[in-house]
């Protein structure tokens, strides 16, 4: 049958892609205006949803600063993140304690008399007899009067300092610092003392008990151990920096709680500003400082005002769970679009909004969903069930058409494999059996009178009935294996006799083809439990595709070697090659490669199928090396034991 006859037609199957393409064109238009109004619905729904969010967690932030607004004068705990602040005439009040790192002002305090250190000021100063100093302000070191006592020790571990006596001034320090909050020059003594201290183990490189020393004073210093103004809280922690290295999370709290401070001063302004008549007596705001927001609330009068200071943090604890149990995400703008929480999440597409002049806040809110993909997983639900429809159906009409022209491409390739094996099979065949007739007959018939010439027909003549039994035998063994009704007969073998014993045979038998056949094998191989006459047929099959496809390339090589745990037969020829998209098509029956089929090379092409099928039994591999007109290698690898 010619082959174009067995062709699919090839209208048909243009038609039937046409009607599909149609159909499913069809389909996809009207799923997708349909997904577009579900989307657009499920939009308006969310945006429903965020409305009402927003105007809850309006009336929740309202309801909320309102309450902590009524009880400013009784808040002594307003949590964490917050401060809550009392002003009256030359006092400060905060709660709770010590997280204010400097006050709007500090109180007068008494101090002792400058004169009383005029003489010992002269001999440092004017005369710079510092032993005459030491003398004089050691004297008055020892006085009862506190202020007095504060004063001699830090001059005179001053002058000893000056004069190099290190230890000494030391020691004075130490002093120094048991006075506590004893004033100095309007600063504390304990604090003066440890300050000076840590410059004196600069001094003497001991920066090891330097970072201990400056980390704890420092410590203090944010702890508002002491009544400090803004300049010297701020003189005193730039010097203590100096000597000290701080983690980013550090300086983030430290930013946090200047800005706390820097609330209150400007609360302080605020309550003179009232006082002289020009303040707000009650309100909230946005103050932006430091580089982050705080909320002040405050209730004022002349005479005293009351105050919540807070930074983000403090709305994230009070407001934080509702906004998440709404499913929403908050974001807080004050008057100068400073971001007081966070910025707007970017991957939302929908907002409501709130402005301060709306709400009585001192921020504009937007909000947004929380997870903008579980807001749309009911939509997404829905289109993915559409889409799972379209695609089934499409699927259908797809697979429906390719199954069609798939069965029919393979039941035209079977047809063809058939009829070339056939051939192939038939061509095999003839060859022998016309070589076998003819020598029958003139033996027959006695035209062959020669004794030596009658002996070569009936070697001619056993040869062709050899090479017909190896091909029925090859044909049947290959049904077996398909059928999977062949039994291997494993035994231990020595492969580099079994080997060899195959290449001699090959020689003898193809000695005038003109080919070469060189055998090279590793020593000391171990036995392997294998088939000998199936393993023998896989390397034959081998050696007799190495001499069809190698016309006038004489040399063909065998190689028996251990590769790693394995064992491995090679065999090499110098022939036309095999193209790489023809390379594991060759090893499936009835397949021969296009090089064969144009050189007219005999063959059935079951013979690398057998060369696999045993190989896998023995629980190998084979594999293929080649590039055409440059030879191929075909590899058996056999596991090793042991």
């Amino acid at each position: 049958m010619p082959r174009s006859k067995l062709r699919p037609p090839r209208n048909v199957l243009v038609l039937f892609i046409a009607v599909s393409a149609v159909s499913v064109s069809a389909l996809v238009w009207l799923s997708w205006r349909l997904l577009e109004q579900d989307r657009g619905l499920e939009n308006q729904r969310i945006q429903e949803r965020l409305e009402r969010a927003a105007d809850l967690i309006v009336t929740s932030l309202d309801l909320g600063l309102s309450e902590i607004e009524n009880r400013l004068s009784a808040l002594s705990d307003p949590g964490d993140h917050a401060l809550s602040v009392a002003f009256g005439p030359g006092k400060v009040e905060t709660h709770p304690g010590g997280r204010l790192l400097y006050y709007p002002f500090i109180p007068q305090v008494r101090e002792s008399p400058v004169t009383v250190f005029d003489t010992g000021e002269t001999l440092e100063f004017r005369q710079q007899n510092y032993v005459g100093a030491m003398a004089a302000f050691r004297a008055l070191a020892i006085s009862k009067d506190p202020l007095i006592r504060a004063g001699a020790l830090m001059r005179l571990g001053r002058n000893l300092r000056k004069n190099n006596q290190i230890q000494e001034a030391l020691a004075v320090y130490e002093e120094l610092a048991r006075l506590g909050s004893t004033p100095v020059g309007g600063d504390p003594a304990e604090l003066l003392a440890r300050q000076a201290r840590c410059a004196l183990l600069k001094e003497l490189n001991q920066l090891s008990e330097l970072q201990s020393a400056a980390g704890s004073l420092d410590a203090d210093l944010q702890q508002g151990r002491w009544q400090l103004d803004r300049v010297s809280y701020q003189f005193h922690s730039l010097e203590v920096q100096r000597w000290l290295t701080f983690k980013p999370d550090t300086l983030a709290e430290r930013q946090a709680a200047l800005a706390l401070a820097a609330a209150v001063e400007s609360l302080w302004e605020q309550w003179q500003e009232l006082r002289r008549g020009e303040g707000s007596a009650r309100g909230r705001r946005s103050l932006w400082v430091h580089g982050q927001s705080i909320l002040l609330l405050w209730d004022s009068s002349p005479e005293k005002l009351t105050a919540l200071a807070a930074d983000p943090r403090y709305l994230e604890t009070q407001w934080g769970p509702t906004w998440r149990n709404l499913g929403v995400t908050v974001s807080l703008l004050d008057s100068d679009s400073h971001n007081v929480l966070r910025p707007f999440p970017p991957t939302s597409p929908q907002q409501a909004l709130r402005t301060s002049s709306d709400t009585r806040l001192p921020w504009t809110l937007r909000i947004a969903s929380a997870d903008p993909a579980a807001d749309l997983a009911q939509l997404a639900g829905r289109r993915r069930l559409l889409l799972a429809g379209l695609a089934i159906m499409g699927v259908m009409v797809l697979a429906g058409g390719y199954f069609t022209s798939r069965a029919v491409s393979r039941e035209l390739a079977v047809s063809r494999l058939q009829s070339d094996f056939v051939s192939a099979v038939s061509h095999e065949f003839r060859t022998p059996l016309t070589s076998m007739l003819h020598l029958t007959d003139l033996l027959d018939r006695g035209i062959v009178s020669d004794e030596d010439r009658r002996r070569q027909y009936y070697s001619a003549l056993a040869h062709e009935t050899t090479r017909l039994h190896r091909l029925v035998e090859s044909l049947l063994n290959f049904g077996s294996m398909e059928a999977g009704a062949f039994e291997y007969r494993f035994e231990p073998v020595d492969l580099a006799v079994l080997v060899g014993d195959v290449v001699a045979e090959f020689r003898k038998e193809f000695a005038s083809s003109g080919h070469r056949f060189e055998l090279r094998a590793d020593h000391g191989l171990p036995p392997l439990r294998v088939d000998r006459e199936a393993l023998s047929r896989a390397l034959w099959n081998l050696l007799d595709n190495a001499v069809k496809y190698s016309p006038g390339r004489p040399a063909i090589w065998v190689d028996l070697a251990r590769e790693g745990k394995r064992v491995a037969i090679r065999v090499r020829d110098q022939g036309t090659g095999i193209p790489v998209e023809e390379q594991k098509e060759i090893f499936n029956k009835f397949v021969r490669g296009a090089a064969a089929r144009a050189s007219s090379v005999k063959g059935t092409g079951v013979g690398l199928a057998m060369v696999r099928h045993t190989v896998r039994a023995h629980g190998g591999e084979v594999r293929v090396e080649s590039r055409p007109g440059e030879g191929s290698t075909f590899t058996i690898l056999l596991p090793g034991e042991g």
